[in-house]
């Protein structure tokens, strides 16, 4: 009998295979007694398992295939830095001295502790990271228990394997491109957990948080993994088989015809030039810009060269990795956003200050530019590496989470700050065009004064849907209250459009809605020109933009914002895009 699971689509893609189970080497956590005389063997055993959990991450990083996704490396770092960290390299050892308990038990405690601290946090990107803390901690209890950490998957014979796992640590895909996986599912993990991004990243069909299908899903069975709908099928009969078969052969189809789409302008079907940029974190990301034919960079997520390292970088490793990127871009834009820091990206070197003790919701504490104003060496001094730089092509720079126009008036003052320093020392520099991110409600309210002092802005959909609705996304009881085309949501961000277009000011969206089709043409009817996206996004899009004619769509979304009801706006979006 077929079963049908629905899950958080992740990758892209359907996919049909023979399930394989991926069973963990894991054990009863032992508690026993250490007397005085073996605390000091008791502390060098945990301490030696630490130090050879270090190096199997250590070299997983270093086999890491040249074509794999950046992100993949940034979270085996991660996962390094959390390794190093004193609140599992240290306090566990702390705990076995003071009750003379085993290292394994002293482990749990500590994370049941860390686990716990994680579950009280708000935001659904940061509360994720528990899985990343667990994911660590699994590693240095099965090397103190003498268990393999390897994802065993020499024994799976089939060429089209799925993998079913409870959870898929970013080690674990090091390597997916050494073995033939079709698609993964995971019984864990929500919308902005590493191993949904690694799916999207990895281009390979994948549904994550699906609770059950582990324990329902025998070896080697045949399932089908829809990662466009989020939907596993356990066991499907000749019918949905042969359905899927040819779904699956329509996708790639349509895939390979989207290719053909990298040298096309992105010109709607009434003429309207529509500008297409990319997200990307690192230098190694320029050639998936380049390969989609993206525009330019709409959002550097340049906070990656802050984390997973001891000390901050300095003025001149900054320079060299922003020039690098400028020089790859052969001519098109770089937008760099200044450090985006706070709460669970907390840099070791940087102390306590990001996540102050007694917060009760450290996500709407010291982040973002809240965290660069209250830190203006940290903040000028990258800037004066982006100046510099910009001297090589065209650069803008854009500040994270701005709330209010002081906060800009400030920005701008620590900018010219940075230039006058430059100048004192010689040193040359560009000139470069200053925005902000819309995604903070307040900011959008405000966003006619803010306009006045910066020359673009660029709407962060993610954060201003959580902070309109209220809705964690990551939380399972209320995701399904996390809707992007909510009434509340769109008129908000036809404001926003609405109102940089009258001051003819740019703007454009970085958020997730810039690269879900479902959204293009209601954003283009809204006056919106400029999109920026994971790059595996953007053919697609382009593919809706070339389609749409701007002068049609004025009716459908007319309807739209008359509508106030969350549950008829799914429907007016569909009429929009039939």
């Amino acid at each position: 009998m077929s079963i049908v699971l629905h899950g958080v689509a992740a990758g892209k893609g359907i996919a049909i295979g023979h399930a394989h189970l991926i069973t963990r080497g894991t054990a009863e956590v032992p508690q026993y007694d250490i007397d005085d005389d073996g605390i000091a063997a008791e502390t060098a055993r945990f301490e030696a398992a630490v130090k050879a959990t270090r190096k199997e991450l250590e070299q997983l990083r270093n086999a890491i295939p040249e074509n794999a996704p950046t992100e993949l490396g940034a979270f085996i770092s991660l996962h390094l830095m959390l390794l190093t960290d004193v609140t599992l390299s240290r306090e566990p050892i702390d705990i076995l001295k003071e009750q003379h308990i085993n290292a394994e038990w002293a482990l749990k405690q500590q994370s049941d502790k860390l686990a716990a601290q994680f579950d009280s946090i708000d935001d659904a990107y940061l509360r994720e990271r528990k899985q990343d803390m667990l994911q660590v901690v699994q590693r240095i209890h099965n090397n103190l228990a003498g268990l393999s950490n390897d994802l065993n998957l020499s024994d799976n014979p089939f060429e089209d394997t799925v993998l079913i796992a409870h959870d898929l640590s970013p080690a674990d895909t090091v390597l997916f491109k050494e073995q033939h996986i079709t698609a993964f599912v995971t019984d864990i993990g929500g919308p902005t957990s590493h191993t949904a991004i690694l799916g999207r990243s990895l281009d390979i069909p994948s549904v994550i948080g699906l609770h059950n299908a582990r324990r329902l899903i025998t070896e080697n069975e045949i399932v089908i993994v829809d990662g466009i709908n989020g939907i596993l099928i356990i066991a499907p009969d000749d019918i949905v088989l042969n359905e899927y078969r040819r779904l699956e052969r329509e996708y790639r189809s349509h895939k390979r015809e989207l290719s053909k789409l990298k040298k096309t302008a992105a010109t709607t079907a009434d003429g309207i030039n529509i500008e297409l940029s990319a997200n990307i974190e690192s230098h190694e990301d320029i050639k998936a810009l380049h390969t989609v034919g993206a525009d330019g960079v709409g959002l550097f997520r340049s906070e990656f060269l802050y984390l997973n390292r001891d000390t901050m970088p300095s003025e001149d490793e900054q320079y060299e990795v922003y020039g690098g990127i400028v020089k790859k871009m052969k001519g098109k834009p770089l937008t760099i956003r200044t450090v985006d820091l706070g709460v669970d990206k907390n840099p070791r070197w940087f102390g306590q200050n990001a996540t102050p003790n007694g917060s009760l919701n450290p996500a709407l504490g010291l982040t973002g530019i809240r965290l660069c104003l209250a830190e203006p060496v940290m903040f000028r001094t990258q800037m004066r590496a982006i100046l510099r730089a910009a001297r090589h092509g065209t650069v803008h720079i854009m500040w994270p989470m701005i709330t209010s126009v002081s906060e800009v008036r400030q920005c701008l003052i620590h900018l010219e700050t940075a230039r006058r320093q430059l100048s004192e020392r010689g040193e040359a520099f560009g000139e470069v065009s200053v925005g902000c991110m819309i995604e903070i409600p307040s900011a959008a309210m405000t966003v006619g004064s803010i306009l006045k002092l910066v020359d673009f802005i660029s709407i962060g959909t993610n954060d201003l849907i959580q902070y309109v609705l209220s809705v964690d996304r990551g939380d399972d009881a209320v995701s399904h209250l996390y809707q992007p085309s909510h009434p509340a949501v769109l008129k908000m961000v036809q404001h926003i459009i609405k109102t940089a277009n009258r001051m003819e000011k740019s703007v454009s969206i970085c958020g997730e809605m810039a690269g879900d089709t479902q959204f293009t043409r209601v954003l283009l009817g809204m006056g919106l020109r400029r999109f920026s996206m994971n790059p595996n996004n953007l053919l697609a899009v382009k593919n809706i933009v070339l389609q749409s004619d701007t002068g049609k769509l004025e009716n459908g979304i007319a309807r739209i914002m008359r509508n106030e009801d969350p549950e008829k706006s799914e429907k007016l979006l569909k009429t929009l895009n039939q």
